[in-house]
């Protein structure tokens, strides 16, 4: 189970067939079936690895691994589990680790309704080819969602069912990468049960979470892929023989500050997620790599919104309890997500809403009474403080994570070496108003109060939040509408078809619209996609 996969930068080699950059979703199916294939692969990644039981547990453990990022502020070490991008107009939270944002999300893996992919915003073969849903069908092999069977029996299912009941909406429990028996997974390794400890976005000490660093990783290291840490990719660049050249900066502290390395591939595969894919190809279109220049455009937040009910007269038993276990919940937290509302128009796809219950990681919990002071809570947050967070007013805490809809009207720039994000009118996006009146209805129906951003007026503002970032790099029919083909292949210029040969996207950023459900199944999807695509050009056998 403790098995590391990563190996020091020292043994890396000059030369690679294939190089992918990142370790999330993308990068962990495009490193297993290449190197099923028999290419010699590396993948390299920025953060840290986490192997299971070393997730932060407590709070202070919790605030190491926090890596703040904004115009006038940059706290944390670059190799931090949790990566916040404050912005003027929208913050952004992603992960930062071997494995990528499978590490802190809540593994709520669905489907988006049909409609999404009838966008004529994407090119027309992701419909047409016929390779969409056996994409669907890899990615659901290998990360097996599946539906707590004792959902129903969670506190805090009974309590959005409470609540769902005054807007007509019963839950439903989702489908989460988790696995709630002992098995072996496709990769060969041993997952135990789910304890139900309501750590997912915390980080599964458990190891029951089906993360990338537990199945497309190890796969890949099984057959024959080196996989390193401590590797940020600055830009990639084309040489004169033909061969990609990629530039790192090394953050392992073995070498001299601000030491780099250049590596050279045949291949380079950029999976490094919306916000480093997009900045490693905007630095490279700095440096004279040609590039379509609808490059950082059609950044969706997902319609996002992570909210909080504070006071509900019903128990909710929202805040997890870790593992080891710190306190005796009974009954079990659950998953992170147990249940969901789903809110269908069948004449407005824009209108459509996924509500899902949701549960604090236990290393927040002791800081939970500390954050909801700026709102004016301080006696229920002193209350808690003497009480403990899981009796008392926190024992009635909600939380909501909620997908649908934006406009994806967001672009990135570089200002200096700092990625930013431009999106002035994000704030007044139809979406969260009608977030806002759900949520809220939600909340006031079992006596709670709102609470919208526990940190509003401090420095997290009054913007928005996401944590499910998308495109940057969105695919079009030509560099004209887009950064690349419907395979991921990177245009080589501002109005054509032609492509760099070698340089692909395999990551969220490709995707030009929002999904309307959390999209990590989607971009495992695609990528499946994109290498069946691959194994037909090259004739290459990737397995199944």
């Amino acid at each position: 189970m403790n098995r590391t996969l990563a190996q020091s930068l020292d043994t890396l080699k000059p030369h690679y067939d294939v190089i992918v950059v990142g370790s999330g979703y993308g990068g962990g199916v495009a490193a297993s079936r290449l190197s099923r294939a028999g290419r010699r692969v590396a993948v390299l990644e920025r953060g840290r690895e986490f192997p299971t039981g070393t997730f932060p547990s407590k709070f202070p453990e919790l605030r190491a691994e926090m890596q703040v990022t904004g115009k006038r502020l940059r706290t944390g070490t670059p190799t931090a589990l949790y990566d916040v991008r404050l912005g003027d107009d929208m913050h952004i939270l992603v992960g930062c680790g071997l494995g990528g944002g499978s590490l802190i999300n809540a593994g709520v893996a669905l489907r988006p309704d049909p409609r999404v992919f009838a966008d004529p915003v994407w090119p027309g073969q992701i419909t047409e080819d016929g390779l969409l849903d056996e994409g669907f069908r890899r990615a659901r092999a290998w990360l097996r969602p599946a539906r707590d069977p004792e959902a129903g029996s969670r506190v805090k299912f009974q309590a959005l069912a409470k609540a769902g009941a005054a807007i007509g909406h019963a839950p439903v429990a989702p489908e989460v990468a988790v696995s709630f028996e002992d098995c072996v997974n496709p990769a060969g390794i041993r997952q135990p049960a789910c304890t139900r400890c309501g750590d997912c976005c915390g980080g599964c000490n458990v190891g029951a979470k089906n993360t990338v660093a537990l199945t497309y990783l190890p796969d890949a290291r099984a057959h024959g892929a080196e996989i390193f840490t401590h590797a940020k990719v600055r830009h990639v660049s084309r040489s004169a023989d033909g061969r990609w050249s990629v530039h790192i900066d090394r953050l392992d502290g073995a070498a001299v500050a601000g030491a780099t390395l250049t590596l050279s591939a045949d291949q380079v595969i950029l999976s490094a997620g919306t916000l480093g894919t997009v900045e490693i190809l905007l630095r490279s279109r700095d440096l004279g790599l040609p590039l379509s220049d609808r490059l950082g455009q059609r950044f969706s937040a997902n319609g996002d919104i992570i909210a909080f009910g504070y006071g509900a007269s019903v128990p909710v038993n929202g805040i997890g309890v870790g593992h080891p276990a710190k306190f005796d919940m009974q009954p079990a937290v659950g998953a992170s997500v147990s249940g969901q509302i789903e809110i269908r128009d069948a004449a407005r796809l824009d209108h459509e809403i996924c509500i899902q219950e949701g549960a604090v990681p236990s290393s927040l919990a002791s800081a939970l009474p500390v954050m909801f002071v700026p709102n004016g809570r301080l006696l229920g947050a002193l209350q808690s403080l003497v009480a403990g967070v899981y009796k008392g007013p926190f024992a009635s805490l909600q939380t909501f994570f909620a997908v649908s809809h934006d406009s994806g009207s967001g672009c990135f720039a570089m200002e200096g070496d700092r990625l930013a994000l431009a999106w002035p009118g994000a704030k007044d996006e139809p979406v969260y108003q009608r977030l806002d009146a759900l949520l809220g209805q939600l909340v006031t129906s079992v006596g709670g109060a709102y609470v919208k951003n526990p940190l509003a007026g401090s420095v997290m503002g009054h913007q928005p939040s996401t944590a499910h970032p998308l495109g940057g790099v969105a695919m079009g029919r030509e560099a004209a509408d887009g950064v690349v083909n419907h395979k991921g292949e990177v245009f080589a210029g501002l109005r054509s078809t032609a492509v760099h040969k070698g340089l692909h996207v395999i990551d969220g950023s490709v995707i030009p619209r929002s999904l309307g459900v959390n999209p990590l199944l989607t971009i495992t999807a695609l990528a499946e996609r994109t290498m069946l695509h691959m194994a037909q050009d090259q004739a290459l056998h990737i397995g199944t």
